[in-house]
């Protein structure tokens, strides 16, 4: 019989899978045999066996292997840290004192400062109460460890668990030095084990004296003083070998938050932070108690700055940022900022003329304005009518309510749903659970299309809108344009009843004037070293839309029609379209007016430091429409006009777009809290121009606005463009 297949097989030789059977056609000749026999296995004499390694030895075993892995692991990890450590060494081997020059976009010369490298202070020269302020005050227990404390850093992370949020730091003193002045503002797992390690090695090169002469010559006491040496003459034109025990406390207190306590800002808050640190003094018999009474009764004298005039309140805001790139310079360093100094001077003169003319009249105490090219650039930043009077950056800083300078945000936020400007929604009353706000005049006015109700800032209207696309809706949109701070979302959100800085409102309207480009604001984009070397560049971001197309163009349509007819018109300018919104809080505390032309974005405010002191009825189209348009109109000079995106089609109803009329007024949002204790609403101004809810028309107003023809990539490329963006010759 012929055996076909694989597998195919007879008898016992069946289970082999037919491998003795036919393959390839052919026949395979077997024979039976026997089975081999199996060798005995030998078995091993008693007590002659193999011996295990026993349970104690194989952990011994285990654990060794994994001590090598470690050994192995923590050696990879110390090579990726220290791989690119700077040379602390440089450090003690300094002798001059290399400065920072900070230069504008056309390369004039903004301010010349002290860099942060100079040599370590004498510590022999000084009164010993003058480093003990600082120890008793940032790292009491400095003589005691090794660079780092295990107790403060758990105490740290403890206590920002609880609070949710950065509350207390558990750096050392020898960790601040090599965080402040090695490495970068970078927050990273290998930039905090870099600052450890860098710690650990200042430890054991450098002696507690040198390490404390070297921080005190370094560290960052504000106004852009470097070192105790430097910030002794900025804030009391005296050495520090004179400084009495107060001053060195109120300099040791500058050194947890240099803005906030500065002496020159805000007295009573440097005061109450010197007190502290005397407080820490007596308790740590650094002073007797009758020492800290006679510190306490003296009287502390500051000296004003005129450095940097109104640019200072620029160069303190980059100041940081800068010290922690340049880190050891070993020669002259050269800034290039933003700043446009033309543009600087006239922000500073609109602001002084202002408050100047018409300050005491309608009790308006302080004004800020800060101006955006279109990538987000700061070309101008006045952070107070009188830096040497009050160093506190309200631009940066100061927390306001914006009032109905936010609605943009709900009505983009409506646009994007699909409205239009010639939507039309009721003005009338509307409840939202028990508050029912109110507009500012305290009438309705029946149905209007939306560019009416944005325009005349009705606040029934902004309020149903956030309605409709929800809360949510309206802060997703306000953080898409760079709103940081915190937005909760209550029913009275749509009327701007949260806290933003002047910078950050400021620069959510740069979208709507540049295109619908995200913006980050920045002020300096490049520094090198006087012989040409760069330091550091700034990457521009990879361009990033966050408006689209129509919603875009019909913001636009909206904010032009306030300055042409609506609330504004005192921000109009005769040679070029204007768009922007004012705002005006219920209390008549803040005012503002944020507007653009071409690509140019300023923001402007004006109140009182003092929440409590209100203005004479001042509103968003009066002093800060007034201070814009002076600003503007001289940073302008020179420069093409420019339009924004509008829409492609004309408008349904030409009728929307009227003149203006005198039912045109600021309406403000009403505090639900308030209005529902007491049952009162703001008062319209008087009819015979007396009050500030009026403003008044431009003699010069603009052409009326037409249809924009260009593509949104065209207006980029367009504000892109702008001659005076160009970063001016190297000096």
């Amino acid at each position: 019989m012929i055996l076909a297949g694989r597998g195919a097989g007879s008898g016992r030789n069946s289970s082999n899978g037919g491998r003795r059977g036919v393959q390839g056609g052919r026949r395979d000749d077997y024979r039976d045999e026997p089975p081999p026999r199996r060798r005995a296995q030998a078995r091993p004499a008693k007590g002659r066996g193999k011996r295990g390694r026993g349970f104690f030895g194989t952990m011994f075993y285990w654990g060794a292997v994994l001590v090598l892995w470690m050994g192995v692991f923590a050696v990879g990890v110390f090579i990726w840290v220290a791989s690119d450590l700077p040379d602390p060494e440089a450090l003690w081997k300094k002798t001059d004192r290399p400065s920072i020059t900070y230069i504008d976009i056309n390369g004039a010369v903004v301010d010349r400062r002290g860099a942060p490298d100079s040599p370590p202070v004498d510590l022999k020269s000084l009164p010993p109460y003058v480093p003990q302020a600082v120890l008793a005050i940032e790292d009491r227990k400095f003589y005691r460890h090794w660079g780092f404390d295990f107790e403060g850093l758990a105490r740290a992370f403890y206590v920002n668990a609880r609070a949710g949020r950065v509350v207390q730091g558990g750096s050392t003193l020898t960790q601040q030095l090599a965080k402040n002045l090695f490495l970068s503002s970078e927050q990273s797992l290998k930039r905090k084990a870099q600052e450890l390690l860098l710690s650990v090695w200042l430890e054991s090169r450098f002696s507690k004296d040198e390490i404390l002469a070297l921080y005190l010559a370094r560290v960052y006491f504000g106004s852009g003083a470097y070192g105790i040496d430097e910030a002794a003459r900025r804030y009391f034109d005296k050495t520090p070998q004179n400084l009495t025990i107060s001053e060195a406390a109120l300099l040791a207190g500058l050194l947890k938050a240099p803005s906030r306590f500065n002496p020159v800002s805000s007295a009573q808050r440097a005061a109450e932070r010197a007190t502290v640190v005397l407080d820490v003094m007596e308790a740590q018999n650094v002073i007797t108690r009758q020492q800290r009474l006679a510190a306490v009764r003296e009287p502390l004298r500051f000296v004003p700055t005129s450095r940097g005039g109104g640019a200072a309140y620029f160069l303190d805001w980059i100041a940081e940022d800068v010290g922690a790139i340049v880190g050891e310079p070993e020669e002259d360093i050269i800034v290039e900022t933003t700043l446009d100094m033309s543009a600087q001077t006239a922000a500073e003169n609109a602001i002084v003329q202002e408050l100047g003319q018409n300050g005491r009249a309608m009790r308006m105490g302080q004004g800020a304005l800060v101006a955006f090219a279109g990538d987000g650039g700061v070309r101008a930043m006045v952070g107070g009518r009188n830096y040497q009077e009050s160093e506190f950056n309200r631009v940066t800083d100061a927390k306001r309510q914006p009032g109905s300078a936010f609605k943009p945000f709900v009505y983009l936020a409506s646009m994007e749903r699909g409205e239009t400007p010639f939507s039309v929604r009721v003005d009338g009353p509307i409840k939202v659970g028990s508050w029912a706000p109110q507009n500012y005049d305290g009438k309705f006015h029946g149905a209007m299309p939306l560019i009416s109700a944005f325009s005349r800032s009705i606040n029934t209207v902004a309020v149903g809108l956030g309605e409709e696309v929800g809360r949510d809706s309206v802060i997703r949109a306000a953080r898409r344009l760079g709103v940081r701070s915190r937005l909760d979302p209550q029913p009275t959100l749509a009327l701007g009843t949260e806290v933003l800085t002047p910078l950050e409102l400021s620069a959510a309207y740069v979208p709507f004037a540049n295109g619908g480009m995200a913006v980050t604001p920045y002020g300096f984009k490049r520094i090198r070293t006087r012989s040409g070397k760069i330091l550091w560049e700034r990457t521009p971001p990879a361009p990033r839309r966050v408006i689209e197309d129509g919603p875009l163009r019909n913001m636009n349509l909206m904010f032009a029609q306030v300055v042409s007819a609506g609330t504004a018109r005192a921000a109009q300018l005769p040679d070029r379209p204007v768009g922007g919104k004012t705002g005006t809080t219920s209390d008549y505390a803040d005012a503002w007016f944020i507007g653009f032309t071409g690509g140019y974005v300023a923001g402007v405010w004006v109140g009182n430091d003092d929440f409590t002191q209100k203005t004479n009825r001042v509103t968003g189209g009066s002093a800060p429409a007034r201070i814009w348009r002076n600003f503007m109109g001289s940073a302008m000079k020179g420069v093409a006009p420019r339009g924004f995106a509008l829409p492609l089609t004309p408008p349904p109803d030409p009728g929307a777009l009227s003149e203006p009329t005198d039912e045109n007024v600021e309406t403000l949002p009403v505090d639900p809290i308030d209005a529902a204790a007491t049952g009162d609403l703001p008062k319209p101004a008087a009819p015979d121009g007396k009050g500030e809810a009026q403003p008044a028309a431009n003699p010069n107003p603009a052409p009326r606005t037409t249809p924009e023809t260009r593509t949104l990539d065209e207006i980029v490329r367009d504000v892109q463009a702008r001659p005076q963006e160009a970063s001016g010759p190297p000096r």
